[in-house]
């Protein structure tokens, strides 16, 4: 168990350290004394008090949007507050309840009773749907997959030139749905597939539609996939 001290953690928590759980392309994740919440923090786009109003109100209107594009039934709230670190910037704070459930990446499915591995391909299927049809009438969908890293370090490692093939190879061939680190699953006959991260792209015009027509074309693999991994 690791432990993050810092002010940007006055806001929730009395004595400024929390747990840290996860980290993501760019986000930082921590768990809340009581378990009933994580908090995110972009680290990286910590600023002055207008930069930081100014990128919560994008992130809040990403989380709105994308939560509306899956529905209810697959999507979670996301709140957020601006606090001061204690290198002085200004930073966003996510918070959202603290889903009981597994990240897919995690799941032995093999193990998965063939009930629960129907339900789940079922789950996968609709958020895909959903997914496709915000992407017809927008021109965006959510990140349904994800990566991790292990701090800061790592993240600028991952994102440097040398790491391209491997990010590229990891893209395009290894990180299927079936891996995502962004959607959850609560198990059982009746479970549900769940997106916790609502994360929106932040780049050129150009570079985003090129990552969603890649993604949208790297779909029909994942339908493959999982028809042969939980419906075959």
């Amino acid at each position: 168990m690791t432990i993050y001290t810092d002010t940007v953690f006055a806001p929730i928590d009395y004595d400024h350290k929390l747990q840290r759980l996860a980290g993501g392309n760019e986000t930082e994740v921590y768990r809340s004394d009581d378990g009933r919440f994580v908090v995110k923090v972009k680290e990286e786009l910590g600023g002055d008090w207008a930069v930081a109003l100014a990128h919560a109100q994008e992130m809040r209107a990403a989380a709105e949007r994308y939560a509306a594009c899956l529905g209810e039934r697959h999507s979670i709230p996301s709140y957020y507050l601006l606090a001061r670190d204690s290198n002085g910037k200004v930073q966003v704070l996510a918070i959202q309840p603290l889903v009981q459930a597994q990240p897919l990446y995690s799941l032995e499915y093999e193990k998965l009773s063939p009930a629960e591995r129907h339900a789940l391909s079922v789950e996968l299927d609709r958020v895909i749907r959903r997914a496709l049809r915000h992407y017809a009438r927008h021109g965006e969908m959510p990140d349904l997959y994800g990566r991790t890293s292990t701090g800061g370090v790592d993240r600028h490692r991952q994102r440097s030139w040398r790491q391209l093939p491997e990010r590229m190879w990891s893209f395009l061939v290894e990180r299927t749905l079936l891996q995502s680190h962004n959607l959850l699953w609560t198990g059982g006959a009746t479970g549900r597939a769940i997106l916790v991260d609502y994360d929106f792209v932040r780049r050129s015009a150009l570079y985003r539609a090129l990552y969603f027509l890649v993604r949208v074309m790297l779909f029909w693999r994942d339908r493959a996939v999982i028809f042969l991994r939980l419906r075959r």
